[in-house]
């Protein structure tokens, strides 16, 4: 089945057909905030070709605050998707989570703003479903790694095999799935900060 897709306002809630759960008629919304879940699935990710991401359970929360002349969306995503280790390549499971906001303004311009949607005088809805899937991208981490113990063991056995070297160097040490691969120890001290997602800043 399916993720299921639900609008509240003002206490009341409503159904939207399968195939257009991650657009959101705005037309007939009041003026306020209004809040929208969605439960991104494997299905979800199925509807992008070209896709990295192929399977994931991810809770999506919207915030859209209707004004005269735009709306501002306010996403929460949180979760766990399936990507591909960086040290041995088999699938990984990944957290994800963090906040954005999405500008839409009413207009007749195209906008270069990343940050800002246009909507079109013409438009009656909005689709959410790029977007959410540009927020799950960018929460993933620079490197996708096992937990300790997870990673392919003949991979990592074929990495120790063909570890390439200067004849400068001392032989190096053998890869194991319980230690950061050299080549990224620089990046070990860099902290990702959810507030960094905001693409409002």
């Amino acid at each position: 089945m399916p993720p299921a897709f639900c609008a509240a306002e003002g206490g009341n809630s409503m159904e939207v057909m399968a195939n257009k759960e991650y657009r959101i008629p705005f037309v007939g919304l009041k003026l306020g905030t209004h809040a929208f879940s969605f439960e991104i699935t494997d299905t979800f990710f199925e509807m992008f070709e070209y896709s990295l991401i192929r399977k994931g359970n991810v809770k999506v929360e919207l915030q859209l605050e209707k004004k005269e002349t735009m709306m501002i969306g306010q996403f929460q995503i949180d979760g766990i998707v399936e990507a591909e280790c960086d040290r041995c390549s088999d699938p990984a499971d990944v957290a994800v989570k963090g906040k954005f906001q999405l500008i839409y303004k009413f207009d007749e311009t195209p906008s270069n703003d990343e940050t800002l949607v246009t909507v079109y005088p013409e438009d009656f809805e909005i689709d959410v479903k790029d977007s959410i899937l540009e927020f799950i991208n960018v929460s993933l981490p620079a490197r996708t790694l096992h937990k300790k113990g997870g990673c392919n063991e003949e991979m990592i056995a074929i990495l120790n095999e063909y570890i390439l070297f200067s004849s400068n160097d001392a032989e190096p040490e053998p890869f194991s799935d319980d230690e950061v691969d050299p080549r990224w120890a620089a990046l070990k001290n860099i902290k990702k900060d959810d507030s960094s997602n905001d693409i409002s800043k």
